[in-house]
């Protein structure tokens, strides 16, 4: 049981864990919003398709979603409004691709969350930490789910969906998880 889970996930996190982020209620639509969600560091590139193919057992051309501090929005992205709720698809500027390249799909676009405290605070402070210790206020995010499947909607799907795959820890609440072999 952590004391301080967001601090300690976001040091997971910058050392290159794929993490499940199971906090509070279920979110309601087809978005992972910081409450079911799985989650990684933005960089290198190639992270997407480990994704797509140990985690997610999709599609390699399937996309995955920048959560970014709403503080952070307009320096990132090309985007005027809020997304709290990643319905917007905006052009990432082109001095940001090197450092989320994970998260930015061919034609140089995202579907982007912007986070704040008032929307979320857990995964607010998650985002907060993580760039704190990184540089870097981003991180992928996609649905806390495995293809075919709905989103996971309680802890015994949490911890099934996370024993089937190649996620690395599961953040249930504030318990830390981790499979025996991760360090």
């Amino acid at each position: 049981k952590s004391k301080n889970v967001s601090f300690e996930t976001a040091k997971l996190l910058k050392d290159g864990k794929i993490v499940a982020w199971f906090q509070g209620s279920s979110e309601f639509g087809p978005r992972s919003l910081g409450n079911r969600s799985i989650l990684c560091k933005p960089y290198p590139a190639k992270i997407k398709d480990y994704i797509n193919n140990r985690v997610k057992f999709r599609e390699s051309f399937r996309p995955f979603a920048p959560s970014v501090l709403s503080s952070e929005l307009k320096n990132f992205f090309s985007i005027n409004q809020e997304s709290p709720h990643m319905l917007i698809a905006c052009k990432v500027k082109k001095n940001k691709k090197k450092i989320i390249p994970a998260t930015v799909h061919i034609d140089d676009t995202c579907r982007v969350q912007s986070v704040s405290k008032k929307t979320n605070h857990k995964f607010y402070e998650l985002l907060r930490n993580f760039k704190k210790i990184t540089g870097c206020p981003v991180l992928l995010n996609t649905s806390f789910n495995i293809k075919g499947q709905p989103m996971v909607n309680n802890p015994e799907q949490a911890i099934n969906t996370f024993l089937k795959t190649k996620i690395d820890v599961l953040i249930l609440h504030n318990f830390i998880l981790k499979k025996k072999n991760i360090p």
